[in-house]
């Protein structure tokens, strides 16, 4: 079978491997048929940070949990990369219930057993089973993260399917909700909670990082009941995709806001955002802040009873919300898509520079009883 490697910066290509195979009666394996690139995955393809990352850690100026997460030299290629992906149902275990062969499935995507201490609190992207004493258990890092592979691939082995898979509802097209593994779930989780304790709050996007997580979080925000959604991102394609959804792009902050989603990734942005904080606002912020001295005004935190929110997301426990508002709503997170690319064009495609890239192929069956669309 075929997988999508990351080999050097600016190069991926297709790899042959074995395919997987059910090894415990909980496994599923699975086809995806669509895949998008997470935000997160442009650092390494963009530029060559691996050795500048490593002299970091080693000079004590980059966090070393990032060799925990993407290995000693971080992300040294070639390994298997993506981690957002929608996915036909190929084959079950014995022991899992509730799902069907051909069934379309999200993966979520951290590897959680939905058992565990941290699972059962909703930390599915911390858990005690399958990260065992490493960071993280994940697909499309590398083997630091375990041994999933990537899901730009011909199939994959998903563990504990029963709690992992989630169906996808029917009549949802399938290109809606191809970043529902993480970058779709990782605005849903800045923007839903603090606003359904701040009943019509305002809410400011820092954008331009985190790229497709900011304007996720922005139409999010509209169709939540905002008062208002301001978004400032330097790049006018994405300032128009934000408009499209009804928030207001903007140049800079106009006022305080209740809710802030910093997806600027840096830590001036980090910076900005918790100063735009209205009293009890809440900051979430969804980037990467890799060195080990960045700088926050606790002061101004500590003023305004703010809070700050900052870590990975845990896409299993949100998504079945998720999919059950994109359902009802028609919410058309694929104004967020700037590239649709074939499945076999994707060693190109994945090294486009772009806001969002989604690949897709023709599923193996129709979808079943429904009227989903592919």
């Amino acid at each position: 079978m075929r997988e999508l490697r990351f080999e050097r910066a600016g190069r991926l290509a297709w790899h042959e491997r074995d395919t997987p195979a059910l090894e415990e009666p909980t496994d599923a394996i699975v086809r995806p048929f669509v895949a998008a690139r997470c935000d997160g995955d442009t650092l390494p393809v963009h530029r060559p940070v691996s050795r500048a990352l490593q002299a970091g850690m080693a000079l004590g100026l980059v966090d070393r949990v990032v060799g925990g997460i993407c290995g000693k030299v971080p992300f040294r290629g070639p390994f298997a990369i993506g981690h957002e992906c929608v996915a036909e149902i190929v084959s079950l275990g014995t022991a899992v219930t509730g799902l069907r062969i051909g069934q379309r499935v999200i993966v979520p995507w951290a590897v959680s057993c939905g058992t565990c201490p941290p699972c059962r609190r909703g930390l599915t992207a911390k858990c005690a089973t399958t990260a065992g004493g490493g960071v993280l258990a994940a697909y499309g890092f590398g083997p630091a993260s375990g041994p999933w592979g990537g899901m730009v691939a011909d199939a994959l082995r998903v563990p504990f399917a029963g709690h992992m898979l989630v169906p996808v509802p029917p009549g949802i097209p399938v290109g809606r909700i191809a970043a529902a593994s993480d970058n779709l779930a990782d605005a849903w989780r800045a923007v839903v909670p603090p606003l359904a304790a701040r009943e019509g709050g305002s809410v400011l996007v820092l954008g331009g990082g985190a790229k497709s997580i900011g304007l996720y979080a922005a139409g999010l925000a509209v169709a939540h009941g905002a008062s208002t959604v301001d978004y400032i991102d330097a790049d006018p394609g994405r300032r128009s995709i934000a408009e499209s959804f009804g928030a207001r792009p903007l140049t800079r902050e106009a006022g305080d806001y209740d809710v802030i989603v910093e997806a600027t990734s840096r830590p001036a942005g980090l910076r900005r955002a918790l100063r735009a904080s209205a009293p009890g606002g809440v900051c979430t912020a969804v980037g990467y802040y890799l060195g080990t001295g960045t700088r926050v005004p606790l002061m101004r935190v500590y003023a305004t009873d703010a809070t700050l929110r900052l870590g990975v997301s845990h896409s299993r426990a949100v998504l079945p919300g998720l999919l059950e508002f994109v359902h009802r709503t028609g919410f058309p997170a694929e104004r967020v898509t700037t590239l649709d690319a074939p499945w076999d064009d994707a060693p190109a495609a994945y090294a486009a520079r772009t806001t969002k890239l989604v690949l897709r192929r023709d599923p193996l069956t129709r979808p079943h009883a429904t009227t989903e669309e592919s």
